[in-house]
């Protein structure tokens, strides 16, 4: 117990295990996403648009639920400094009641959902969806414990089964002619054994509840964070609720499909690293110094390799995507394709809360929230009198105007502002654009005639040589290059 109650100060080859955190969680995500990847092109050749339209008008009302479960607490309990056994206890048996109380509310809400898309099918979607908010609210306390021990394998190794095994049950599901009922039981299947290996991995007990003035400033802590969870919620998935109501299942199954795409393509790049980066900031919080050399080197080497796999994503994906799912999700392939723009700016917006857990500021985080959010409807209303491009093309416009603003806010606390941002990620903005802009010209020109297969490595080749020409011979990037290498040898040794 003692790893997940003592002092939450850096420990000895800090630095080295951070890094090995890291590279761990995206070691664990590119796996999920390799996974991912093969039961989407399955499953998108099994199943219709309108199936993942279906469990995607769902999905995009209850979506928000499993935050409020949590209660921000998971964030709360790895920035603590100090934390009891009672404390933790405490924060189980809320988010277990919380979790009950949830799944009751989205079965009886079922009928509410289908009046409202005026589909009737969703009422039983509705109901079994809910069984996957209880299952998460008992492996919450525990995932938080194990984030504070920094038990990143152990937890990457977790998420890796949960998902290898509730995709295979919805790969055979879906040849066994069950069709949207292969993706509203994914989640379920997730949850279950998500929570069974989380138990069996952190043998932490719940007991009796103490109600202590830390639990109170972690409550308050998590409510902040769910205040801003809830707003940005409201803005990831405002266009879903509207393009579902507006063009029915069909229209919106392409669009999520896309958005699918995307948002497993950011998460791959973003989620990993937030728990390692929260939990390391957290610890150097005293050390502006160190935590500064800390923070720049993440967001360099995350700048590095997310910008430009966004930019290939963006002049690649209406190849890629005809080639692995097949001609009738071509409407799919050209929205994502405007979709990955907005990755290159997204993956440094998605950072925000590194440095807002970090100084223990959930609330300016819940303000910026509120900020993002309501441009984000404004992006949202103005593009959908064009249809589905017109979201995604506002979606991206908003997101270049606001990520700069979003960083130096959230590290405003540490003295960071835009200025120091450029500098970290300003030579891998200027080569993924360049390299993208230039992706788009070649193919439009001397490729269009390409065969797709060829195509697309071509396209893939000569990205990489102009983004690294520009971004390593022209501005001399090297840190994330020798972060590759210290992580090789680390393993390697």
């Amino acid at each position: 117990m003692r790893n997940y109650f003592g002092e939450n100060k850096p420990s000895e080859d800090f630095s080295g295990r951070s890094l090995r955190g890291g590279v761990v969680s995206l070691a664990a995500r590119a796996v999920n996403a390799l996974v991912q990847v093969a039961s989407v092109i399955v499953l998108a050749r099994l199943l219709s648009p309108e199936d993942y339209g279906l469990v995607g008008m769902v999905s995009a009302i209850i979506g928000i639920v499993p935050l409020l479960i949590d209660l921000g607490t998971r964030d709360a309990v790895i920035q603590q400094p100090h934390i009891t056994q009672g404390e933790v206890s405490t924060l189980f048996w809320m988010t277990f009641a919380l979790g009950g109380v949830f799944a009751g509310l989205v079965a009886a809400s079922g009928p509410l959902i289908a009046g409202f898309y005026g589909e009737p099918r969703l009422v039983v979607v509705a109901a079994v969806s809910s069984l996957s908010l209880f299952g998460m609210s008992l492996s919450y306390q525990h995932q938080a414990l194990m984030r504070r021990a920094m038990m990143y394998r152990d937890l990457a190794m977790i998420d890796i089964i949960g998902n290898v095994v509730a995709t295979g049950i919805a790969i055979a599901m879906a040849f066994r002619g069950w069709a949207y009922w292969s993706l509203v039981i994914r989640p379920v299947i997730v949850s279950v054994v998500t929570t069974f290996c989380v138990w069996w991995k952190c043998r932490w007990l719940p007991g009796r509840p103490a109600f202590t003035k830390g639990v109170k400033e972690m409550l308050k802590f998590g409510l902040h964070w769910i205040g801003f969870s809830g707003i940005d919620f409201a803005g990831k998935f405002g266009d879903r609720i509207a393009i579902g109501y507006a063009s029915g299942a069909l229209g919106l199954g392409y669009y999520q499909k896309a958005c699918l795409a995307y948002d497993n393509c950011l998460d791959l790049m973003t989620t990993p690293l937030h728990t390692v980066a929260a939990v390391g900031l957290s610890k150097l919080r005293d050390n502006l110094e160190e935590l500064w050399r800390s923070w720049s080197k993440a967001l360099s080497t995350l700048a590095f390799f997310a910008m430009p796999a966004f930019g290939i994503l963006a002049v690649t994906s209406r190849d890629v995507v005809v080639l692995a799912l097949g001609q009738k999700w071509a409407p799919a392939s050209i929205l994502l394709s405007v979709l990955a723009l907005r990755g290159i700016p997204h993956v440094i917006d998605r950072t925000v809360g590194w440095l807002h857990t970090a100084a223990g500021r959930a609330d300016r985080f819940m303000r910026w929230g509120l900020i993002s959010t309501i441009a984000q409807l404004v992006a949202l209303f103005a593009g959908l009198p064009f249809g589905t491009m017109g979201v995604a093309c506002s979606y991206v416009v908003c997101t270049y105007i606001l990520f700069l603003p979003a960083i130096a806010y959230s590290g405003a606390p540490f003295g960071i502002g835009v200025k120091k941002v450029l500098q970290v990620i300003g030579p891998q903005m200027i080569g993924a654009l360049a390299a993208t802009a230039l992706g788009f010209l070649l193919r439009n020109t001397v490729f269009a005639e390409t065969p797709m297969v060829l195509r697309t490595i071509y396209l893939v080749a000569s990205y990489s040589v102009v983004y690294l020409l520009i971004v390593v011979g022209l501005f001399g990037v090297r840190t994330p290059l020798q972060v590759g290498r210290s992580v090789l040898r680390s393993y390697a040794t």
